[in-house]
C-alpha cells in the first residue's frame, strides 16, 4: 500500500503558523505525530502531498495503486477499517470534507464515486484542537504503542506511582524522587528520557524519546512533552511538538509550542480571560481574530520563536515563525512572523539573523539547518511580509 497524507488547503491555512514549517500530517497531538499514527495503524511508510514551497523537503512517492488519507484526520478503529476497503476511484467524504480516497495517480481522484461516512471522527483543523483533543490522543496512541508489550521496571525506590497499571517506561528512562499519578490517565515515558528530582507528573502525559522533566516540575496532565524538549515549571493541557524548551518556573496551559521554540525563565501564559469568556484567536485565514469557543486557550508559537525572561503572554496569543519577544508588558495578541521587540513595538527581524540563531540553536542537539530549510524560511519571510501590518 503507498500511503499519500495530504494537505487540505483550507484546514492547512486554518493551521498556521504550524503548517508554515512542516505538512499537516507532521503536528503532533497525542505521543506520536498523526503521520506516526497512520503508520503504525497500517503499518506502512507514508509521504505528502502538501504546498509547493514544502514538497522539496516532503516530496510525494507514487504508486500503482495510492492511498490518501486527509493529514489533519486522526485514525481510530472504525474509520481505519472503512479506508481499508475502499475500491480503486472512490472518494470517502463527510459533507464537504474529503477524508480519504484511493487513486492509481499520486492526485486525488474526482468526487465521482463517493462514499459517505457518518461515524464521528477527529479532525485537527484548528490549532486549539491540538490541546484540546490531546488527552484523547494520549490515550489512544498509549494503547496502540504498548499493545502486547511490558513496561521497564521504576527501579527507583523514592519514586512515588499511582496506577502503576496505566505507567509504560521505555528502555533508558532515568527517573528519580518523582510522584506519578496515572490514576486519571496513562503516563508515557519514551526512550530515553528523563524525570528529576521532586517531579510531579499526573496523567495523561506523554514524555518523547529524550525529553527531560526538570526538578520540582509539576506537570498536571494532559500534555505532551515531544522529543528532546526540556520543560519545568507548571504545565498543564499542551502540545510541545519536539526540540522546544520551557526549562524554568511560570506557568504554560492550554498552548502550543512548535520545534526549536525556547520560553525564557518565568515566562507565565494566561489561558484564561478575566471575565471567564470565550476565548479569540489570530486567524491567517481570516486575517483576523475568531472565536474559538474555548473558555481556555493560551499561547500558540510557530517553530523558531522565543521570548525572554519575564514575559507575559496574554489569553490567545499568537506568534509565527522565528519572532523574538522580550520586554515589559503585555506584548499583543498576534505576533507575526520574523518580528523582534515586545508591548513597546516591534521590528522586522532580519533573516541573516534569524538563520545565525537558528544554526547555533540546532548545532546543540547535532542537526543542521539545511538549505532546504532556509529555503522555507526564506519563502515564509517574503510571503508574510504584509501581515508584520496586521
Amino acid at each position: 500500500m503507498n500511503l499519500i497524507l495530504f494537505d487540505d488547503p483550507s484546514i492547512r491555512t486554518n493551521l498556521l503558523p504550524f503548517t508554515f514549517t512542516r505538512p499537516v500530517a507532521d503536528i503532533r497531538i497525542g505521543i506520536v505525530t498523526i503521520r506516526e499514527k497512520w503508520e503504525k495503524q497500517l503499518n506502512c511508510s507514508s509521504s505528502s502531498l502538501t504546498v509547493d514551497y514544502l514538497q522539496k523537503k516532503y516530496p510525494t512517492t507514487e504508486g500503482s495503486e495510492n492511498l490518501f488519507i486527509n493529514g489533519a484526520l486522526c485514525p481510530d478503529e472504525k474509520l481505519v477499517s472503512i479506508i481499508k476497503k475502499l475500491a480503486l476511484g472512490e472518494t470517502l467524504v463527510s459533507g464537504e470534507i474529503v477524508l480519504a480516497a484511493k487513486s492509481n495517480t499520486a492526485t486525488l481522484p474526482s468526487k465521482e464515486k463517493t462514499v459517505a461516512y457518518t461515524e464521528a471522527f477527529t479532525l485537527i483543523d484548528q490549532p486549539w484542537k491540538i490541546f484540546q483533543h490531546n488527552a484523547a490522543q494520549i490515550k489512544s496512541d498509549f494503547a496502540l504503542i504498548t499493545k502486547g508489550r511490558k513496561s521497564a521496571d521504576i527501579q527507583d525506590k523514592h519514586t512515588i506511582v499511582y496506577g502503576a497499571e496505566n505507567i509504560f517506561v521505555e528502555e533508558g528512562v532515568d527517573i528519580k524522587a518523582a510522584v506519578l499519578n496515572a490514576e486519571s490517565g496513562p503516563i508515557y515515558l519514551g526512550k530515553n528520557s528523563v524525570v528529576q528530582e521532586g517531579a510531579l507528573i499526573k496523567g495523561s502525559f506523554a514524555l518523547c524519546e529524550g525529553a527531560t522533566v526538570n526538578m520540582g516540575a509539576k506537570m498536571r496532565g494532559d500534555s505532551t512533552i515531544g522529543p528532546h524538549c526540556k520543560v519545568g515549571g507548571e504545565i498543564s493541557n499542551s502540545v510541545l511538538f519536539g526540540f522546544s524548551n520551557k526549562g524554568h518556573d511560570g506557568f504554560l496551559g492550554n498552548s502550543v509550542l512548535g520545534e526549536w521554540c525556547n520560553l525564557g525563565a518565568d515566562t507565565n501564559t494566561s489561558n484564561l480571560k478575566n471575565n471567564y469568556d470565550q476565548v479569540k484567536l489570530w486567524s491567517y485565514a481570516k486575517r483576523g481574530f475568531v472565536n474559538t469557543g474555548q473558555q481556555f486557550c493560551g499561547l500558540m508559537m510557530g517553530d523558531h520563536s522565543k521570548c525572554g525572561i519575564n514575559t507575559m503572554f496574554n489569553t490567545g496569543t499568537v506568534v509565527g515563525v522565528s519572532a523574538n519577544v522580550f520586554g515589559d508588558g503585555y506584548p499583543r495578541n498576534f505576533i507575526p512572523s520574523f518580528s523582534w521587540g515586545g508591548a513597546a513595538g516591534f521590528i522586522p527581524y532580519q533573516l541573516n539573523k534569524v538563520f545565525e540563531t537558528a544554526e547555533r540553536v540546532m548545532s546543540r542537539r547535532h542537526i543542521p539547518l539545511t538549505d532546504l530549510d532556509k529555503e522555507i524560511l526564506q519563502h515564509i519571510f517574503d510571503s508574510t511580509e504584509e501581515l508584520k501590518k496586521a
